[in-house]
């Protein structure tokens, strides 16, 4: 067979065999890589062109250009017209197509243009303004991008998981992401988690042993797969497939599944279908009453669509998207990398913070202070050995690791050899190294001191060894816990000796060991992180530190930040209780100590499940399943790759205070949107009102269709200051949700408000200017004309000023103008407008429009109206706000 295999691949070279071709099926790939397995790894790196010193830096960039990026189809961008399409998917921009096109149809091809230029403002601007937060984001989210170990020239090097190439060797160990397809070459206590393809939740152990009789490539032991990840062990392997030739990517459209609706969302897509449904029962309406009592049934389809697209809050996608990719734009800048948008809503709406103690409430700097022997003495030959445990450990450098070879330099290399392994896991709390040291093979173990106790029979005094009884190992307890209260991490360091034949180990090795002392460190609490946690509170969002350390160090990190410890809970006492009493202790303790990996999830989980929007920190392979369980899972640029991949969002600071910035400019997000929200929901509202009575009592049209579109396009370049308004403190002193109740309330109060001037307006133009004289039968048919035009010309302005004026009442609780100022854009925009609404019946577009020139007292009245209306808004305003809150 490998014969067959060798010399079918003598026939074609590598690149032709990988080349992504349209007939290399799944099948075709899957069958390929369970070939490479079974054959012996000479011959399969033959196969790949490559060799145990991997490929040279000239090869693996030709390969690059040959095979392409590292990547999954979907993580490709879109192109300009997908993006321009997906865009257009909306139902409020089907709705405008469709009108336009209706009204070029039946000739009226201003109203067609007007309607086009509505699409073209909200899809344009939206495309324009997110593509160009998109880069600035992307540009400075490279720093958070994925990298793997790989032999170039024989080296060890990092790089980019997307510069990843077939015929690459990749080293692995604990925390790795898998970055192709591979091929085993060795292994050592290699356990890997595939559940992303499997669906099995437990790590499978791999090794390098040559695969027979396995009928499916996932049962392949020497094999690993794209997407999963690296629990413990270290390894190397040669890719075999990249990208879309992968497991993963060939059947990514089939895994890739939309991610679950946030309640933003929900809320979003329920407030379109509101204004959708009002909108056609007002168009049905409008079109029936206008046709029965004008009598003119093309006039009356015309006015409708026009009253369609002014009742459609077809600005709401670039709203939305505007202010997310703008917010994503400023977290950037505040070193907060969003790697999906949606989740700055959610960002703003935390009211829990779960959070790691190291590195977050810490200054994640380690510092060896000092090592002794069991009696309290300064002991060389306990950081002798601590230096040789963290010296020859191949696996990833914790901070431990760092400190202790960063204390002193140790010529080791003159006195010892590696000659085995046994690498940490979160089990045994543990690690070993096995040396050739002095004569003899020592094993040497460094760890959590209750694991060390555990596998320890004897202790060294001195020179001396003695058992290890219960009475001294009580006493030891006592030691290490006053060292804990002192704030102090203490690790064990034991050892046995072996005799020099013995050549492999296993964990059934680390039994009956000589305790020999304690190395002590120090990671004091950073400086920001007391400021962050009175910042939190004060913001609404309630901290739980969630920590695989002990309670002692834990308990006076927390007070030395100022978080009050009511409550502290072992992972042990939680796995002990049933459901009930889980879920009310999990609400109201405070800090939750020696917990799993698997308790960090249900922690979160059951958060969640009691109306909670949980965010969750962690920068370590323990932490993944929280980060994906929940609202939105935070991690930073120096995690691990499995928890940058599981985040939703990346801080490059490992800070709170950073974290606390970032909620604020996510609640920024969420109030500007909401703004808009409530303006359009409340300005439509009250529309109904005006036109439902205008079009039954007045003679003609209230309002001529272009008017109406022009209005409604003038009102739209109003709104496209929000995303850049200024937002009160009030307004995001809280967290921020989503009620669709609330929203509604407020468009049914604060509505009709407008339709009081409305109607005050119709009565003025109608009575005082004159307009009845329509009804006279004496009037000409030039009088009359001249008549309506006027009645609509004065509607047309006070119905542009008060829509434009309420977003000035409606953005803020405090009295506008004096207590709460909008920003520079936003005020430029909203007068510009107002401005142009009062120019136009003396402009030169004032014909086309069907607008007369307006008598000089009438603004004297409109400048009353707009007072009045302002007054009164803001009235009602603040006892809704009083009554039914701000949300």
């Amino acid at each position: 067979m490998i014969m067959q295999f060798l010399e079918r691949f003598s026939k074609r070279s590598v690149s032709d065999s990988l080349k992504p071709r349209a007939l290399q099926d799944a099948g075709e790939l899957e069958r390929r890589l369970l070939d490479i397995c079974t054959i012996p790894i000479q011959d399969a790196l033959r196969a790949l062109e490559t060799g145990l010193r991997g490929l040279s830096q000239e090869e693996g960039e030709r390969r690059l250009g040959e095979f392409g990026p590292n990547e999954l189809a979907h993580t490709r961008r879109r192109s300009f017209l997908s993006e321009i399409f997906q865009r257009c998917k909306s139902p409020l921009v089907l709705q405008l197509l469709i009108i336009a096109i209706v009204s070029g149809c039946i000739g009226e091809i201003k109203s067609a243009v007007i309607v086009t230029a509505m699409v073209l403002l909200s899809v344009g601007l939206s495309y324009i303004l997110d593509r160009r937060s998109t880069n600035a984001v992307e540009s400075l989210g490279k720093r958070v991008q994925s990298r793997t170990l790989v032999l170039r020239n024989g080296k060890e090097v990092e790089v980019k998981i997307s510069e990843v190439v077939p015929g690459d060797v990749v080293v692995l160990h604990a925390g790795s992401i898998v970055p192709a397809d591979l091929r085993l070459l060795s292994a050592k206590d290699f356990f890997v988690s595939q559940s992303a393809l499997s669906g099995e939740s437990m790590a499978v152990e791999k090794t390098a042993n040559g695969a027979q009789g396995h009928t499916t490539v996932l049962e392949l032991p020497n094999a690993c797969f794209f997407g999963s990840s690296v629990n413990s062990g270290a390894a190397r392997g040669v890719v075999v497939h990249t990208g879309t030739r992968t497991i993963f990517g060939s059947i990514s459209q089939r895994l890739t599944e939309r991610r679950e609706e946030t309640s933003f969302d929900r809320g979003v897509r329920s407030f379109t279908w509101l204004m959708i449904r009002f909108m056609v029962v007002m168009v049905c309406a409008v079109f029936s009453i206008v046709g029965m009592t004008k009598g003119n049934w093309e006039e009356a389809l015309l006015f409708a669509l026009s009253i369609a697209v002014g009742l459609t809050p077809e600005m709401l996608p670039m709203i939305v998207t505007v202010n997310l990719a703008k917010g994503a734009l400023t977290m950037a800048k505040k070193k907060v990398i969003v790697k999906r948008l949606p989740a700055i809503q959610n960002f703003g709406a935390i009211d829990v913070l779960c959070t790691d103690k190291t590195g977050t409430l810490t200054q994640d700097r380690v510092i060896l202070k000092r090592h002794m022997d069991i009696v309290g003495h300064e002991s060389e030959d306990v950081l002798n050995y601590a230096y040789l445990n963290s010296y020859y450990q191949t696996g990833m450098r914790n901070l431990i690791d760092r400190a202790i070879l960063e204390h002193t330099d140790l010529n080791v290399e003159e006195n010892c050899t590696l000659v085995d392994e046994l690498p940490f896991d979160f089990q045994r709390r543990r690690m070993s190294v096995v040396v050739d040291y002095e004569g003899d093979h020592v094993l040497i173990c460094k760890g959590a001191v209750e694991e060390i106790y555990a596998i320890c029979g004897q202790y060294q005094n001195g020179d001396e060894v003695y058992p290890l009884i219960d009475m001294i190992r009580e006493d030891l307890f006592e030691d290490v816990e006053e060292l804990n209260k002192d704030g102090y991490r203490v690790l064990g360091i034991a050892y046995r000796e072996f005799p020099r034949e013995r050549t492999t180990y296993t964990v059934t090795d680390e039994s009956d060991l000589i305790l020999l002392g304690y190395i002590l460190f120090f990671d004091p609490p950073k400086d920001s992180a007391a400021e962050a946690v009175k910042l939190l509170k004060e913001t609404g969002v309630e901290v739980k530190v969630l920590t695989g350390d002990n309670g002692l160090v834990t308990g006076k990190v927390c007070r030395d930040v100022g978080l009050i410890v009511d409550r502290m809970v072992t992972g042990a006492d939680l796995s002990e209780l049933s459901k009930d009493r889980f879920s009310q202790i999990v609400r109201e303790a405070d800090v939750f100590v020696k917990v799993t990996p698997a308790q960090k999830e249900q922690i979160v989980r059951e958060l969640r499940s009691n109306g909670h929007v949980v965010g969750f920190m962690g920068d370590g392979i323990n932490d993944a399943p929280a980060l994906k369980s929940a609202d939105v899972g935070i991690s930073v640029d120096s995690g691990v790759d499995v928890a940058k991949e599981a985040a939703d969002i990346v801080l490059l600071e490992k800070s709170l205070l950073v974290l606390e910035e970032g909620i604020i400019e996510g609640r920024k997000v969420f109030a500007n949107i909401v703004k808009y929200i409530r303006m359009g929901a409340s300005s439509n509202f009250g529309n109904m009102f005006s036109v439902v009575g205008a079009s039954y009592l007045l003679p003609f049209l209230p309002m001529l269709p272009v008017q109406v579109l022009t209005n409604n396009l003038l009102y739209d370049f109003s709104q496209t200051g929000i995303p850049a308004d200024n937002v009160d403190q009030e307004q995001i002193a809280k967290p921020l949700k989503w009620h669709i109740g609330n929203i509604k309330r407020f468009m049914v109060f604060i509505g009709p408000v407008s339709s009081i001037f409305d109607y005050a307006t119709f009565g003025l133009m109608w009575f005082f200017f004159h307009c009845s004289g329509f009804n006279d039968p004496s009037m000409g048919a030039a009088q009359k004309g001249e008549l309506a035009s006027l009645f609509q010309t004065g509607w047309f302005v006070e119905s542009l000023l008060t829509q434009t004026l309420i977003v000035h009442i409606i953005r803020t609780r405090k009295i506008p103008f004096f207590r709460s100022s909008a920003s520079l854009p936003m005020t430029l925009t909203t007068l510009t407008i107002m401005a142009i609404g009062a120019w136009l019946p003396y402009s030169p577009f004032a014909g086309a429009l069907g607008m007369v020139p307006l008598p000089l007292i009438y603004w004297a009245w409109i400048a009353a109206f707009l007072f009045l209306y302002a007054t009164l808004t803001h009235i009602v305003k603040t006892w809704f706000f009083n009554r039914y809150g701000g949300s």
